[in-house]
Order: structure tokens, then C-alpha cells, then sequence
């Protein structure tokens, strides 16, 4: 089961900075719930570092935890979206799973956070 407590983070080297950062993984793999059968996708990785920015291994072993995960395509984007965002509350933060070709079909799955706003009293 993929685990959040497995994302590790260290320093923004510039937070006075707005820069983008984006990682790839080319070796996205999960389980269909319905039929068992494998899901392989690239899952890239596009933020806005705040205070924090992900450690590479510890993505690596968090994306390799959904390995035998049974789970939808649209549930997988929004949970690494999900589990991201709170580890590293980042300025922004998307996620664009392409999940390979099954059945005569590719999807594309594309899933935004939203940083809490902050009260302005």
C-alpha cells in the first residue's frame, strides 16, 4: 500500500524564488481493481517549491509502493497529488499521470492542488 510517510523533503535553496521544478518517472506501475491486470504510467511531477522540495529516493520507493495497489487511474493521480501537497504545502503543485495504452485507450490524468488561502485579518 502506498504510504505518504514515505515522502521525505529537505530545504527550498530559494525560497525567495518562484522556479519550477518537474520530475519524471517513467516506471509508474499499479494494479486494475476491476481486472487485476497491470497499469503502467509516466508520472510527471511539476511544483512551486514553498519551504520544501521532495527528496528524489524517497519519491522513487513512494511511487514504487503502489506496485501491487489496486487502484483506478483517476484515484492514483489525486492521492500522489493528495499525499504531495500535504508533505511539501507547495506554492503549486500539478501531476500528469499518461497512462499507456489498454484495451485501445490511453488516458491522460491531470490533477491540481490548491494551497489553503491564507485569512487576511
Amino acid at each position: 500500500m502506498s504510504d505518504p510517510k514515505l515522502l521525505q523533503s529537505f530545504p527550498n535553496p530559494a525560497p525567495h524564488r518562484d522556479y519550477v521544478i518537474e520530475h519524471t518517472h517513467h516506471e509508474f506501475t499499479s494494479v486494475c481493481p476491476m481486472t487485476g491486470h497491470p497499469d503502467f504510467a509516466e508520472i510527471t511531477v511539476r511544483y512551486v517549491a514553498d519551504r520544501k522540495c521532495v527528496e528524489l529516493k524517497s519519491l522513487k520507493l513512494y511511487f514504487h509502493a503502489f506496485r501491487n495497489e489496486g487502484i483506478f487511474f483517476e484515484a492514483a493521480t489525486n492521492k500522489i497529488c493528495d499525499d504531495l501537497g500535504k508533505a511539501l504545502a507547495p506554492r503549486s503543485l500539478t501531476i500528469i499521470a499518461d497512462w499507456k495504452a489498454r484495451g485501445g485507450f490511453t488516458s491522460r490524468i491531470t490533477a491540481e492542488y490548491r494551497p489553503a488561502r491564507k485569512s487576511r485579518r
